[in-house]
């Protein structure tokens, strides 16, 4: 009887479908603010600003976060929606698709300076590799204005109120090549594992890729991973490892809790930066200095729990800094980086991307003309280098 019993109980464990797993917030497409527009101590009163973004992995519900990272006042954001965007590079929603915010269930919210707010989650179908219309009223005074400032691609916006429920793009008639203070959506999953960020500088920041078409290297990857993994894009063009810049942003260490270790759902970091360490002025001629600065990202981001991949730093001979003693600098981290325990795994991007007659070169199929960002083929194959067993 007994036994019976048992096998009973086991077949019906057997035929019982499978618990479905919990609902949780994933981040499907992030920017880091970079710094404050210059010249906006007022803000930007009675502006509404249509944000175009790009999403990695897809949803039936979403929220957005908001920045005011660089503010020096609160600033109130007095109406915020998200829609689909109708097409390529419109400021037009898809019809029906336009969503109002809320914020604790209030359509408004005052952001202190230095602070993010997101916002409540709202029921709409986005689908992976989609481009999404966040708009953000800001009725009064309140700056500097928090924006990332490379995004090669156009957001638009108009100076004549509160138009963010407009499913017309008409009213949006100035365009801008920036991001103003949107920093993160996010979507609410049962399908992804979680979301992988990729720290970094212009390369990573897509410098030079072709304009509106997506084709940065966390994009690519993001192609490869969007049913299981959110991609989020950390890279600051200028960005440093050990240096502040008014217009980089502070420094990858500085910046580490708020564009990584924060990031919603996050479970593995990539960490590519130091060229700029090594070819801006003043340049960084001890290696140990930027070595010690990728061993603390490393333990930071593992006390957190996280994966942590690191990159090898890509060549740059040709550019306009170059000299032997900056290139034995960019090696000695690379020897350092393909030896190191530190990381859980590496991304030899330096391999992928130099020329094989002339090491210290990009290659010149994968060279966007400058010898240090590659173009979209080099791009596709740094994306292609990245071994999804390790995120």
């Amino acid at each position: 009887m007994t036994r019976f019993l048992l096998a009973v109980a086991l077949f019906v464990a057997a035929a019982s479908p499978a618990q479905a797993a919990p609902a949780r917030w994933v981040g499907t497409w992030a920017t880091a603010p970079s710094s404050a527009v210059p010249g906006t101590d007022n803000g930007y009163p009675n502006f509404s600003m249509r944000n175009i973004v790009h999403v990695s992995a897809g949803g039936k519900e979403i929220r957005v976060r908001l920045s005011n990272a660089y503010g020096r006042a609160p600033i109130q954001f007095g109406a915020v929606t998200v829609a689909r965007a109708a097409g390529q590079d419109t400021p037009t929603a898809l019809p029906g698709t336009m969503r109002t915010l809320t914020f604790g269930g209030s359509t408004s919210i005052t952001a202190p300076p230095g602070s993010d707010v997101i916002s409540d989650g709202v029921h709409l179908d986005v689908p992976a590799d989609s481009d999404l219309l966040v708009s953000v009223f800001t009725p009064s005074p309140g700056g500097p204005v928090t924006h990332h400032s490379l995004t090669m691609q156009n957001s638009y916006f108009t100076r004549d109120g509160n138009r963010t429920s407009d499913e017309s793009g008409a009213a949006y008639n100035e365009r801008t090549t920036a991001w103003h203070y949107v920093s993160g959506v996010d979507v609410r999953t049962t399908t992804l594992r979680g979301s992988v960020v990729a720290l970094g500088d212009s390369i990573t920041d897509g410098a030079n890729s072709t304009w509106g078409a997506n084709l940065r290297w966390p994009d690519q990857l993001a192609d490869r991973v969007n049913t299981r993994l959110g991609v989020l894009n950390a890279g600051i063009s200028g960005n440093r490892l050990l240096l502040d810049s008014d217009w980089a942003g502070p420094n990858a260490l500085s910046r580490l809790n708020r564009d990584v270790l924060t990031q919603t759902g996050v479970r593995s970091v990539i960490v590519f930066e130091g060229i700029n360490d090594i070819q801006q002025t003043p340049h960084e001629t001890d290696p140990a200095k930027i070595i010690a600065a990728l061993r603390q990202i490393a333990q930071r981001a593992h006390d957190r729990g996280l994966r942590v991949i690191g990159a090898t730093i890509t060549p740059f001979k040709g550019w306009n800094s170059y000299t032997s003693e900056l290139e034995a600098v960019r090696q000695a981290v690379n020897t350092f980086i393909r030896g190191s325990k530190d990381f859980d795994a590496i991304i030899d991007f330096d391999a992928v991307i130099r020329d094989p007659a002339d090491p210290q070169r990009i290659r010149p199929d994968y060279d966007q003309g400058d010898h240090l960002h590659p173009g979209d083929k080099g791009f596709e194959a740094m994306a292609k280098a990245v071994k999804i067993a390790a995120l």
